[in-house]
């Protein structure tokens, strides 16, 4: 019965790093679609969020189901609960992704600014490699690297609030750019909301692995679950 459980619980943290994996496609093809203008590649973003959408209701029924029927100690609960959690961040991120394709098929050509384009790219990277170091940290259950993603989130928002301000500065010198700045800034502000996201992730890894749930990025202190 056990190896069955056992069986189980890897099940579910192979099929949450494959949604892991999945949102970071999405997240990459959605900037991606943003930057080269490409309706098609944004189209695509917006089709597959379905299967993000299916999978995280998948591992929700699961999860609850081994809660259930297993009754898991506390170390194997902690691990069931963490992929409940950190896949429902996940699936936001996907939406957000999903955001940034749709202001793709929303934003007219002329009205880029290469600019800040090229800050935006940057911010995706720095998402991105988030993204990745994020779900690496959750398999090897590394809580000090988690705390240390979670301060890269201060990165993030710096660049949405240079792309806030470059933004401003261009609607006021060319007001013909008011369209395309404001999809600009609504973009950076999806990109920093996947970054918090991540910083929620990173807190469920603590948890994961101390069984104390805490707020990274503040001075909260720390309680036990």
């Amino acid at each position: 019965m056990r190896q069955l459980f056992e069986d189980e619980l890897n099940e579910l943290h192979v099929r949450f790093s494959e949604m892991g994996m999945m949102v970071n496609e999405a997240i990459f093809k959605s900037v991606k679609a943003f930057i080269n203008h490409d309706k098609e590649l944004a189209r695509e973003v917006i089709r597959e969020d379905k299967h993000i959408n299916e999978r995280e209701v998948e591992l929700e029924k699961h999860s609850f189901e081994m809660i259930a029927l297993q009754q898991p100690v506390t170390t194997d609960l902690r691990m069931i609960v963490t992929i409940m959690k950190a896949s429902s961040d996940l699936e936001r991120m996907g939406d957000h992704a999903v955001s940034i394709a749709k202001s793709t098929i929303r934003v007219k050509g002329e009205t880029r600014i290469p600019g800040v384009e090229k800050e935006i790219a940057d911010m995706s990277a720095a998402v991105k490699a988030m993204v990745e170091q994020v779900l690496d940290a959750y398999v090897k259950e590394d809580d000090k690297r988690a705390r240390a993603i979670a301060e890269e989130d201060h990165g993030i928002n710096d660049f949405s609030n240079e792309i806030y301000e470059r933004c401003v500065a261009e609607m006021q010198r060319e007001p013909d750019t008011v369209v395309g700045a404001m999809d600009y800034m609504f973009v950076s502000s999806y990109l920093e909301r996947i970054g918090d996201y991540v910083t929620n992730i990173c807190e469920w890894i603590v948890y994961l692995k101390t069984g104390k749930l805490l707020e990274l990025n503040s001075n909260a202190t720390e309680d036990e679950f």
